[in-house]
């Protein structure tokens, strides 16, 4: 610190801030990668380098810049160590993400092998000189102005000259990874990486604004130290270095802003085919949490108050922010409950069979793509084994006709569960982008085809997975009315065919059997002699009329008269009227209503 209690804060806040941020964002890309390999442990090993530096700042700033002794040498050359590394570090990283190392070897692995190995051969070396043979000078030489023994270059030390067209070097390839990169690995990189490639273009730029900055700093005070020896110039240098100091924060924080928001909105550095929406709200939340904490901490200690205080007020906004949290994630509970209800309340699957209707699931459907989706337009259509339950499809905007050959093609396509999302041509699937498969154990039963979001934006991880297994319950349903509804059918019309048979029987056994049976024991009884076969004819006759009381009588014509409640009170009185004195029919008129209702093939 430097004496000026607001520039000293505003210092200390920006670089506790940077530090909060950029090592949330190195645990989360190492802790929520998709698989664990080396090409996670880069990007996420090269953010926690880059909180590794900002400790080193905070440390020095806070020990004040005329402090002098060995902590404050330590973290000098720790920090010089890593400002060396940064610049290849973030190149690698750039080139991991415009896929140097995922695929066979092409143009960019062809343009950027020989840059690869002379950038990391320049690093190694600035990196050497540092440990081992002191082409700059040390915090107590900067701190005393004695530049004596550091070897200069026309007055200039020689890592001041190196580290900026080094670091030149390395942020100009970085910028000629993102403009051209290696094609996507996944369905969704493409978007992904088009989307993000802004926000790490600007990230680069900053980084080089950063790097600049420094670079001219250190050439302006090794320049200047041998000029200024006086104590009113010493300290005048040394406030506008803070100066200086504080608008290097400020580029840093910039840019760590830029990074951040390219990680958590597309999810570049986890391997993740697609964002999480959780991971952007919980962005927002750090930001204030490191603003706040940031904050109180440079306070306490730009006034020098007992460390105690600290630690209480660190202790309080821990606290309030993990309260936040919970409730942050039980609102996100309650938000995704009241999405799901729609889809996992009861679709009256009896009662519509029961009366002859049709499930109806387009409101699901439409709440589906509306609500919880947000998208402009969207398909459901069965594939596989359900293709024949599932004849009609859901669109939304309703009434859309289905992209039928894109469904052919996905269908023949599609041999195992693969990739989350795949990209469509917009012209031949009536606007959508994007066909999410849907799956089950008995293979592809379905496609879900979704157009751009109505926000512009890209669907996130959660979204995908809650509208596939959505998608899947509502063909289900559809398949399992479907199936129902055609065994209902087959059954009323065995009842129907058995019914007809059965009266076709009886009438034949009443009308023509009967009659010639009785004519028959008449016509021998009349003659002489007969008296066996009349016995055998009667015996006969007497089984017949048996046959035909023991058959199920008709429905009753009062149940098509009186309809199943009314039919059903009349049995009753019929029946049991005769053994007690008196009988009540109860019935709830709700229910007798709905019997009422009841087709008369069911109600039978």
């Amino acid at each position: 610190m430097i004496g000026w209690p607001a520039l000293d804060w505003a210092i200390l806040a920006v670089s506790f801030f940077n530090t909060v941020l950029v090592l949330w964002l190195g645990f989360t890309v190492l802790l929520n990668a998709e698989r664990r390999s080396w090409s996670i442990v880069l990007p996420g090993g090269g953010l926690l380098l880059a909180a590794g530096f900002l400790f080193a700042h905070a440390a020095i700033f806070a020990q004040g810049l005329t402090s002098v002794g060995a902590s404050m040498t330590f973290w000098w050359r720790v920090g010089w160590v890593l400002v060396v590394a940064l610049p290849f570090t973030w190149y690698a990283i750039i080139l991991w993400y415009g896929g140097y190392w995922d695929g066979p070897r092409g143009p960019l692995s062809r343009r950027h092998r020989p840059w690869l190995v002379i950038s990391m051969l320049l690093a190694l070396g600035l990196i050497g000189l540092l440990l081992f043979a002191n082409p700059f000078p040390t915090y107590t030489q900067v701190a005393l102005l004695e530049m004596a023994d550091t070897p200069t270059i026309l007055g200039v030390p020689l890592l001041g000259l190196d580290y900026p067209l080094y670091i030149m070097l390395c942020i100009a390839l970085s910028l000629d990874v993102l403009a051209r990169p290696a094609p996507p690995g996944h369905a969704l990189g493409d978007e992904a990486r088009r989307r993000a490639r802004p926000w790490l273009v600007a990230t680069s730029l900053g980084l080089l604004l950063v790097s600049g900055l420094v670079a001219w700093v250190l050439v302006w005070v090794m320049a200047n130290a041998r000029q200024r020896v006086t104590t009113g110039a010493y300290l005048e240098m040394a406030r506008a270095v803070a100066g200086f100091d504080l608008a290097i924060d400020g580029l840093i924080g910039g840019s760590i802003l830029l990074l951040g928001q390219a990680i958590v909105s597309y999810e570049i550095f986890t391997g993740r085919a697609l964002p999480r929406g959780g991971l952007r709200r919980q962005w927002r939340s750090i930001i204030v949490l490191a603003a706040a904490y940031a904050a109180v901490v440079a306070g306490i200690l730009t006034l020098q108050a007992p460390p105690v205080y600290g630690l209480l007020l660190a202790t309080l906004l821990v606290v309030l922010a993990y309260a936040l949290l919970n409730r942050q994630a039980y609102r996100e509970r309650q938000r995704a409950m009241a999405h799901l209800r729609p889809f996992v309340s009861s679709q009256h699957l009896y009662e519509r069979l029961a009366q002859a209707g049709q499930v109806d699931v387009a409101d699901s459907f439409q709440a589906l793509c509306s609500d919880v989706l947000g998208a402009q337009t969207a398909y459901l259509a069965a594939l596989g084994p359900l293709a024949s339950l599932v004849e009609a499809g859901l669109s939304y905007p309703e009434g859309k006709p289905l992209p039928g050959a894109v469904l052919s093609a996905l269908a023949a396509g599609l041999t195992a569960p693969g990739d989350i999302c795949l990209p469509l041509e917009p012209e031949r699937a009536g606007g959508a982008l994007w066909a999410a498969p849907l799956w089950s154990e008995r293979g592809l039963i379905g496609a879900l085809l979704l157009g751009p979001r109505r926000d512009g934006g890209l669907y996130t991880q959660e979204e995908i997975e809650v509208a596939r297994a959505a998608a899947e319950r509502l063909l289900d349903v559809l398949a399992s009315t479907e199936m129902a509804r055609r065994l209902m059918a087959l059954q009323r019309r065995g009842l129907a065919e058995s019914e007809v048979a059965d009266r076709r029987t009886r009438r034949v056994l009443h009308d023509d059997i009967l009659p010639q049976l009785h004519t028959a024991i008449l016509e021998l009884s009349a003659s002489m002699g007969a008296s066996e076969v009349v016995t055998a004819l009667a015996e006969l006759h007497g089984r017949v009329a048996d046959l035909l009381r023991a058959m199920p009588a008709p429905p009753a014509p009062a149940l098509a008269e009186l309809g199943l409640a009314g039919a059903l009170r009349q049995a009753l009185e019929a029946e049991r009227g005769r053994s007690f004195d008196d009988v009540v029919w109860e019935a709830d008129p709700q229910a007798e209503c709905a019997a009422q209702e009841l087709p008369a093939r069911t109600a039978e």
